[in-house]
């Protein structure tokens, strides 16, 4: 399906300025180009000079425009505004890629072959990390122990964080080695917390949320060369993917200012949106120094996370009604109501944007409540507000969102991860304003999609097919899981690139291709908006331009 207006695309692209005869760096031609721009959707060729757009428009106007321009034949290929990610976590990114990967593994025992591949690659004495096991794609679906651990590192300390980060499950040496196992089982939960205990109240080795906390803090913390290894890796992941520009969710100040040295020391292919993570020291420097802008023209901290509950797949979504396979769980706060509310009003006095982790239909609920009084007695202060998630929604507080110019910052592909048990835990009622993006776009709310890597992964299309089809990567279910939230292509994109520019206050700068922005754009080996939507998971990234300047491109790829 084409644009209808595309007949009419090629005759209003117009220079940066009056002037045609501005000299261009590149001229990009031959391509199946999709603006995100209402009024001129397609184009074939572009104009960069200094690292904006001068022109999009047709073959024959760009090149006429600018004969003296470096020249790149697409190929045909599809390109399309560099692709943006509303909610990831950078580090965690990099982390992971030097952790253990345990996403995926069907079962305990796939667990432990992965632990005894990576603790060969460690010295003597370190401790074995890994992340991204789930206990729902295993055959029981409970909860690990710290005995399935024992059995094969007796000794050396283990700790796994779950795949959505609100749990860890370690074995006895990590907690011998901190808090003590007798300790451990004297301690009551933490608030916003719990340690899994038998019947008898002996700690199993795995704890929620706030919880984590007990263990992790005493985690031997990775050298400066190991955290600049990781941000190295995530970059490269980055650029890989199409990924133009990340919006960190949750950074702290030591994190940030890594990331502005790799600014000034040149290896950052990346446009960066850091969320300060939460009240304290980077919290205080920013208020009262002031937000960072557009630092390098890669970096802006202007807003703040919060965390308001846990994940739905550990069972520390705070519901306002029992979970359905659990009656006497309705999940945790991780703030008290009275604490966020201050924390709200702190925020939007500094100027901040703020930004909420919310998945529960109850977090949901007291994230707007906060977000209403604050904004009713103080004033909007940054504006563009968000809810991160904003995955379980009562039908009373849909069209919330749209009423306070709230940002439904949402993940398309949690809705199909989560759609194999999500009915169990929430039952049919509850599910049907739940992963309700169709319905909050049709509500008027904002909207932008991202995937909370390493949570999911890294690669962009992935969340444009979930969006799109509401299926996993084996076409499953049928006609798509709550097809009736399926949305469509170009909304699916717009997501991905102008949706999420708005919600980090930069769609006058990038997330579509219109003379004047930055020439951030992605070369992709199919044509995303054409193919069966099968074939978006088969698509390739063939060159990610940042600035207009390559970032990544694969071999046979011109310059």
């Amino acid at each position: 399906m084409r644009f209808l207006v595309v007949a009419l695309a090629f005759l209003i692209a117009v220079p940066m300025t009056a002037s045609a005869q501005t000299p261009a760096d590149l001229v990009l031609y031959n391509a199946q180009i999709y603006t995100v721009n209402d009024e001129q959707p397609e184009a074939e060729a572009l104009a960069v000079r200094d690292g904006r757009l001068l022109m999009v428009g047709s073959n024959e106007d760009v090149r006429t425009a600018y004969p003296e321009a470096r020249r790149v034949d697409a190929g045909g290929r599809t390109v399309v505004p560099g692709l943006i990610d509303a909610h990831a976590h950078l580090m965690g990114l990099g982390q992971s890629r030097l952790q253990a990967n345990l996403v995926g593994t069907p079962s305990v025992d796939a667990v432990l072959d992965s632990l005894r591949d990576h603790a060969r690659k460690l010295p003597d004495g370190a401790w074995l990390q890994g992340r991204g096991w789930d206990q729902n794609d295993w055959e029981t679906t409970a909860f690990p122990t710290r005995q399935d651990l024992d059995a094969a590192f007796p000794d050396q300390p283990v700790a796994l964080e779950r795949i959505d980060g609100h749990a860890t499950w370690v074995n006895t040496a990590a907690i011998e080695a901190t808090v003590g196992l007798d300790s451990l089982a004297a301690m009551d939960d933490p608030a916003g917390g719990s340690i899994r205990r038998t019947e008898d109240g002996t700690p199993t080795g795995v704890f929620i949320d706030a919880a984590s906390d007990i263990v992790r803090s005493q985690i031997p913390e990775p050298s400066e060369a190991e955290l600049d290894r990781a941000l190295e890796a995530a970059l490269t992941a980055t650029a890989r993917n199409g990924l133009t520009g990340v919006h960190d969710a949750g950074a702290p100040r030591s994190t940030i200012e890594r990331y502005q040295q790799f600014i000034d020391d040149g290896r950052f292919p990346l446009r960066l949106y850091a969320m300060i993570d939460g009240r304290g020291e980077t919290f205080d420097h920013f208020c009262e120094n002031g937000p960072i802008r557009d630092y390098g023209g890669r970096l802006s901290v202007r807003s703040v996370k919060f965390f308001m509950d846990g994940a739905l797949g550990s069972r520390g979504a705070a519901l306002l009604d029992p979970y359905s396979d659990d009656p006497d769980n309705r999940g945790l706060l991780l703030e008290e109501p009275e604490t966020f509310r201050q924390d709200v009003r702190a925020s939007m006095r500094c100027g901040f944007q703020v930004n909420t982790h919310a998945i529960g239909d109850r977090a949901n609920r007291l994230v707007l409540d906060a977000y209403e009084n604050a904004i009713d007695s103080l004033g909007a202060g940054a504006g563009r507000h968000r809810v991160e998630h904003a995955q379980i929604l009562h039908p009373d507080d849909l069209s919330r969102f749209a009423d306070l110019d709230v940002i439904a910052s949402v993940q398309p592909t949690h809705a199909t991860s989560d759609m194999p048990w999500a009915d169990e835990r929430l039952g049919d009622e509850r599910l049907e304003t739940s992963y309700a993006w169709k319905s909050l776009i049709d509500s008027g709310a904002q909207i932008a999609f991202g995937s909370d890597f390493p949570v999911e992964d890294v690669n962009p299309l992935e969340g444009i097919y979930a969006a799109v089809t509401r299926q996993d990567a084996d076409g499953n279910p049928e006609g798509g899981w709550m097809p009736n939230e399926k949305v469509s292509r170009e909304r699916a994109l717009r997501g991905f690139t102008l949706d999420a520019a708005y919600a980090a206050f930069q769609e006058d700068e990038v997330g579509s291709l219109e003379a004047g922005k930055r020439a951030d754009f992605v070369v992709l080996s199919k044509d995303v908006m054409e193919i069966p939507a099968p074939e978006i998971l088969e698509t390739d990234v063939v060159a990610t331009y940042v600035g207009g300047e390559a970032v990544f491109h694969q071999n046979g790829w011109t310059e």
